[in-house]
């Protein structure tokens, strides 16, 4: 198939002519569909619903540790979640602390402690003239929401195959002490599914941060979320490398069962070195004095260990596979075959981040909308939601039916190639 930028200037007058109306005719069609959030689909859900018949009312609620579970209790997790959760990240149980539902809600109070109280004695970053994040993009949009919450500047850092530009990291946190801390999803980004390399886990367990409370934030997000039984990513063990380069207190490395179970009744966890988990727990035992201790049970005794874990997700690869394969397909026979696209095809995680040609994604995005297909706002993998080239769109195939996400996708081929057909035309 011809190259739109090989195509003359009548051949791009016919093509957007009649992509017009065929966009016309889409219209007409009154579609509802969406593909804006990464969110499990109901027969992925359906999946965990047996989780609730592990406890009735004749249930033995007590930790192994003899602690009833009914009661107030146990700050930082019951031990038998605490070594579920450590093992699905490779961390001891002792350098765990498991939360209630949502892991971005750990994030957040990290940060805010940060500007508060400050991290190990460190001076707390609200009385600094000024305090600096990296940004990888592109990203998770709910990340960069909480830097720019707490006025926080955030700067970006071009993502690589293996990662983050990891020469621009390097500058930046080892020579700027207003640089406080670092997004990262290394297992299947948020959106692109990069995996970073050993030499990328490597070189941020050897940094040598200006700030003395510099830290990783490392979501763990997706670090049992394969696609493929036969093709799984794995990356080296951050806290293991920190430690092993000296620097142990550098991480906070994040994770939750909010995909795995259900988004909102999971489990979170924090990993992080003995050091900070002992500041973090000077401050959480006046927060609170502890998380549901049922649910954390209920998890446990559901899944028994981390194997457990790991033979559910690949039951729901089964169910999203297909939806991932599908948008992938439509793509390299619609868009790719007419050099106006690109992408990478994810081996886990939840999205697919198309990249558009430049100056292009703003309205495609709105012109989906305007067809009826709802997708993540243009920009939002970008701090501040600016995106640069004004290129980047995230599909999130997983929510819809796989009948609705092909006809969402259908819609999505159709109106890059209109506004890519325009552009070029506008440009001959």
């Amino acid at each position: 198939m011809k190259h739109y930028q090989e195509m003359s200037r009548e051949e791009l007058t016919q093509e957007l002519t009649l992509l017009e109306e065929e966009y016309a005719k889409i219209k007409d069609m009154g579609l509802a569909l969406d593909m804006s959030r990464g969110k499990p689909g109901a027969d992925q859900l359906d999946l965990s619903m047996d989780m609730m018949d592990v406890l009735d009312s004749k249930s033995v609620l007590k930790s192994e540790n003899g602690t009833d579970l009914r009661n107030y209790g146990i700050l930082d997790g019951i031990p038998e979640a605490k070594k579920l959760m450590a093992d699905v990240v490779g961390a001891k149980p002792e350098n765990m602390i498991v939360y209630g539902n949502s892991s971005l809600n750990i994030m957040y109070d990290q940060i805010s402690r940060a500007e508060v109280f400050g991290f190990c004695g460190n001076t707390p970053w609200s009385r600094l003239d000024q305090v600096k994040f990296l940004c990888p993009v592109p990203g998770y949009d709910r990340h960069f929401a909480i830097t720019e919450k707490f006025g926080i500047e955030m700067i970006n850092i071009p993502m690589t195959e293996d990662g983050p530009d990891m020469d621009l990291v390097e500058k930046y946190v080892n020579s700027d002490p207003s640089v406080k801390g670092i997004w990262c999803v290394p297992k299947y980004s948020n959106p692109q599914g990069v995996v970073y390399s050993d030499e990328t886990v490597r070189r941020f367990a050897a940094l040598k941060p200006a700030a003395a409370d510099f830290r990783i934030f490392w979501d763990n997000a997706y670090v049992v979320h394969h696609l493929y039984e036969d093709n799984q990513a794995e990356i080296l063990n951050i806290l293991e490398e920190c430690k092993e380069a000296g620097n142990p207190d550098m991480v906070f490395e994040f994770c939750s069962t909010s995909k795995v179970t259900f988004p909102g009744a999971g489990i979170a966890a924090l990993a992080a070195s003995e050091a900070n988990i002992a500041d973090i727990k000077n401050n959480l035992t006046i927060q609170t004095i502890g998380y549901d201790k049922i649910n954390q049970l209920r998890h446990v005794k559901y899944f028994k260990d981390v194997e457990g874990i790991r033979a559910h997700m690949m039951k729901q690869a089964d169910i999203i596979r297909p939806k991932f394969e599908m948008v992938e397909q439509l793509l390299e026979e619609e868009i790719a075959s007419r050099g106006i696209g690109k992408w990478v095809n994810p081996l886990g995680g939840y999205f697919i981040s198309f990249e558009a040609l430049e100056g292009c994604a703003k309205e495609i995005v709105a012109k989906c909308k305007e067809a009826g297909v709802v997708l993540t706002g243009a920009g939002s993998p970008f701090p501040y939601k600016k995106d640069p080239k004004d290129s980047v769109i995230r599909i999130a195939p997983t929510y819809p039916s796989l009948e609705e996400l092909k006809k969402a996708a259908e819609v999505f081929a159709v109106v890059v190639r209109l506004v890519s057909a325009k552009k070029l035309l506008a440009e001959k």
